[in-house]
């Protein structure tokens, strides 16, 4: 660590309050002349001798048991080079989702403290709820730059107040203001990766080719990581860089590139129960769990592979195989950035961590699987005739699918469950490889340690030599949580006992308490593929392992150490209440309603966009699914007709679109791919000035019922239907747009035309939500001739 007796670091510059006070040119001789005087400049910010380039991967929804380098049947030569170069932890832990884990690594605290106790479209007005990563919770990425390192942040961040995600801002929670010099990737739970809601640190950007001109977003990623590390190093080649290359990939939509597509084609006929029996026997032969470790039993909730009829199972086979495209795809393209860093001859001293999962496999995805992940989030799941009927399209544009959840019980050998289950390691293990040539000279060895996500702050900042911060940009800072596991790098100490004692574990209801090699577990009742409804806690029943012998929790001890259990249940409500975790929730879907959250647009009784205004994301816009509301669009149309998008809402996963098509005023509502309804104009639009309005009225309420549209042109009533199901709650990951429809298309009749914006004029576009009424003439329109 540095010191003030260190030449590095003058003893007048204050390292405990940063940034440091600025530069008073405490050499500088000022005469009247400057032939007279002395100067003094302030010098450039260095980091300290030696310290490393920095390369953090981090991998999506990636279980225990998928990557060959963990036994697993998805080859991943990428990781299991690194691995051999390297050091491989088999006891690494996140939170069991997403956001939580993303939060508790940038900033070494626990994600609750950080209030990321659950999704980003989740939050809810609690303090380790809400969603705002305080600013008493500096990133690592704050603490390098003030250390002299440049850092970048590419693809995935789930770490910005779903209703703060707007043009608008404010800015303060995105990637460029919390430390990162550069931000390109998306922020959202997930997005398409054919079509992408890219942005570029602060500006939404159109990805630079469409899917149909071989355009992946993954591949996108390395390419623009590549390009800024070399640019880094071309410019300042002796300052280290920290690149956090946070892939998409894999969690859903599990769309590989068009030309990686079949290439596991037949290999996961197996099914999923003999798929979990392969796999752990692998497992135990390479050693990467200890001798004896069982396998544990599939959960009663789970249908076994041979319950399901020839159909089925086939379908199920495509899912694992495009997973596995996806993920393989994805090491390669982790591959090409380690490869261009070796190439600059930077390899030998960029520490390598490679994160192969931010939680476990996704059970999302619902029993039978689903074309669109969407659509299960919000509460409706699949049929596994609707599912079947996609078996031929799984994983291509236009789709957004998941496999069923006895491949994430799979992915997740030999543990228990899945993603969400923070009771059980299927829900919070993950492995992770650590390379740095320079300094770690062993390879191919495990290291067994319990350690967690909030440990990987610290252990940056001791591998850069940087001090722990009292102050932070006026902000007093929060002790960090996270215990250094770069003791473990040194070969003397491959054996030591781990610097964790204590870590609790809590989402959604499910919750464990690790303390000295034991681990209290407790499943709440919703299971992860239920994305609505709540439990009553008062039926949990908790369980006890000692994993110290038990690697997998496979042998509940419960009953035999009751004492055990109230004793480490009274610590999880300590540590609970230390780290914000209380109150504690199990509400999902019913937590995704953009209402509940602050917003620009809540109360407002009518909302005017103009033209040119686009790229609005759907939780930081006004709320247009299930409500009744007025859209009205004054437009001139140019001599020779017009076409192209009035306005768009969501793509091609759900959503609705008021376009001209042929002309004509054509209103398209998509329900998740599944059902399409379109209400059109009998006549095409003349030229000159009009005004289409269009009547949307949900029969009631309740979420996902049917509703009527009408279509209005200059004050006639001309066309109406009836949506006979609506998106419960949110369209997906995509945006607001007026005058064209950006990332992916609502209507596939126009997925060829690329953001087909309107070529007449908008003048406006208004919804007006207070006192919607069926418009006059309505009731006389028969909807079966307005269909036609």
């Amino acid at each position: 660590m540095p010191n003030s007796n260190d030449p590095k670091f003058p003893v007048h510059v204050d390292r405990n309050h940063l940034p440091e006070p600025e530069w008073d040119f405490p050499n500088a001789d000022i005469k009247v002349f400057a032939k007279d005087s002395t100067p003094d400049f302030p010098p450039m910010k260095e980091a300290r001798e030696g310290a490393p380039n920095i390369l953090l991967v981090l991998l999506d929804d990636v279980g225990f048991g998928w990557p060959s380098v963990n036994g697993g049947l998805v080859r991943m030569p990428v990781a299991e080079r690194l691995a051999k170069n390297g050091l491989f932890y088999n006891q690494f832990h996140t939170t069991a989702l997403c956001s939580p884990t993303r939060a508790a690594m940038l900033t070494g605290r626990n994600h609750h403290t950080v209030a990321t106790g659950v999704i980003q479209e989740m939050a809810t007005g609690y303090p380790g709820y809400c969603g705002i990563i305080p600013k008493s919770c500096a990133t690592f990425a704050e603490m390098l730059k003030h250390a002299g390192y440049s850092s970048a942040w590419f693809g995935k961040n789930h770490n910005v107040p779903d209703n703060l995600t707007s043009p608008a801002g404010p800015f303060d929670n995105w990637p460029t203001y919390q430390g990162f010099d550069y931000f390109y990737g998306f922020i959202s739970g997930e997005t398409d990766q054919f079509y992408p809601s890219l942005l570029r640190n602060t500006t939404p950007v159109e990805p630079p080719k469409r899917p149909e001109e071989g355009y992946h977003l993954t591949k996108d990623l390395a390419e623009e990581c590549i390009g800024w590390i070399r640019q880094q190093k071309a410019i300042a080649p002796d300052r280290p860089f920290c690149a956090y290359f946070s892939t998409g990939a894999a969690h859903a939509p599990h769309q590989p590139p068009l030309d990686w597509r079949g290439k596991n084609k037949g290999r996961f006929d197996m099914g999923w129960d003999e798929y979990r029996k392969v796999v752990h026997q692998q497992q135990l032969d390479a050693g990467i769990i200890p001798a004896g470790t069982k396998l544990t039993e599939r959960p009663e909730q789970i249908p076994s592979w041979d319950s399901h009829p020839k159909d089925q199972q086939e379908l199920f086979a495509v899912q694992a195989e495009n997973y596995a495209d996806f993920l393989e795809h994805t090491d390669f393209a982790v591959g090409q950035v380690i490869d261009a860093i070796e190439a600059m001859g930077d390899l030998d001293n960029t520490l390598v961590i490679y994160i192969l999962g931010d939680n476990g496999s996704s059970g999302e995805g619902s029993l039978v699987g689903t074309p669109n992940e969407i659509m299960s989030l919000n509460g409706r799941q699949p049929s596994i005739e609707e599912a079947i009927g996609f078996k031929d399209r799984w994983g291509l544009p236009g789709t957004s699918p998941h496999y069923a959840v006895g491949w994430a019980w799979a992915g997740d050998t030999p543990f228990q469950w899945t993603k969400q289950v923070a009771s059980h390691f299927g829900g919070t293990r993950n492995s992770m490889i650590v390379s740095w040539p320079a300094k770690i000279k062993e390879g191919g060895v495990i290291r067994s340690q319990f350690h967690h996500v909030i440990d990987l702050m610290p252990t940056l900042m001791e591998v850069a030599g940087i001090r722990e911060a009292k102050e932070v940009n006026g902000y007093v800072q929060k002790p960090i949580e996270g215990v250094s596991f770069a003791y473990t790098f040194d070969q003397a100490n491959a054996d030591a006992p781990s610097k964790r004692k204590l870590q609790y574990f809590e989402m959604l209801g499910n919750r464990a308490i690790y303390a000295d090699g034991w681990i209290a577990s407790c499943r709440h009742g919703r299971l992860p593929w239920e994305t609505a409804g709540s439990y009553n806690f008062a039926d949990d029943k908790w369980e006890l392992y000692d994993i110290t012998t038990d690697f997998s929790q496979a042998v509940d001890l419960a009953d035999q150490h009751p004492e055990k259990v109230d004793f480490l249940k009274s610590v999880f409500i300590s540590e609970a209440t230390k780290y914000n975790v209380l109150p504690i929730d199990d509400r999902f879907s019913e937590r995704l309603d953009v209402t509940l959250r602050p917003s620009y647009f809540h109360g407002r009784k009518q909302v005017t966009f103009y033209p040119g205004m686009t790229r609005l994301p759907e939780g930081s816009g006004p709320r247009l699914i299930g409500i009744p509301f007025t859209l009205t669009v004054p437009v001139d149309i140019p001599d020779g007709g017009a076409e192209g998008v009035l306005f768009a809402l969501g793509g091609d996963a759900a959503g609705f679109s008021l376009f001209l098509w042929e002309g004509k005023a054509r209103f398209h509502y998509n329900f998740f791919g599944m059902k399409r309804t379109d209400v059109i104009s009998p006549e095409a639009l003349s030229a000159g000035k009009h005004e289409i309005v269009v009547t949307f009225l949900p029969e009631s309420e309740e979420a996902g019922c049917p509703a009527k549209v009408g279509l209005s042109i200059d004050g006639t009533v001309v066309a109406g239907g009836v949506v006979d199901e609506q998106v419960p709650q949110r369209c997906g990951t995509e945006c607001i747009d007026v005058g064209m429809d950006c990332i992916s298309p609502v209507c596939v009749d126009y997925e060829d035309r690329g953001l087909f914006p309107f070529t007449g004029t908008i003048e406006r576009v208004t919804f007006d939500f207070a006192d919607v009424k069926e418009p006059t003439g309505m009731e006389r329109l028969k909807l079966a001739t307005a269909m036609d």
